[in-house]
């Protein structure tokens, strides 16, 4: 079982999650984070560092969020490693409470 970054993280991409990471398993794309299932550990730690609530355990994923099972193990394989913290997107505050944005997310 992997976590699994889910829709609250689109067009935040807060990065707290990234800098407790142990295996160094979140991969960035210009407005998500994804987590690399066959890298990550099921460590836990990066759950409580999410400030919007954005990542799940796969086995406790919110069932209008199961198709970013999938999602994050396809951009995961096309998207660079990201293993230090940076600053969320410039308008994170506007989007932190914002349902329903997958069709936002860029690849």
């Amino acid at each position: 079982m992997a976590y699994v970054v889910t829709e609250a993280c689109i067009k935040c991409k807060y990065t707290d999650c990234v800098e407790v990471c142990p295996v160094d398993c979140f991969r960035e794309g210009p407005n998500f984070l994804a987590i690399d299932p066959d890298e990550c550990i099921d460590c836990s730690l990066c759950v409580a560092e999410c400030p919007v609530g954005a990542i799940y355990p796969e086995d406790d994923l919110p069932k209008d969020q199961a198709a970013f099972i999938k999602l994050n193990a396809e951009l995961a394989k096309n998207w660079p490693s990201i293993v230090n913290r940076v600053d969320p997107l410039p308008d994170h505050a506007d989007w932190a409470a914002v349902k329903d944005k997958l069709q936002y997310l860029e690849r």
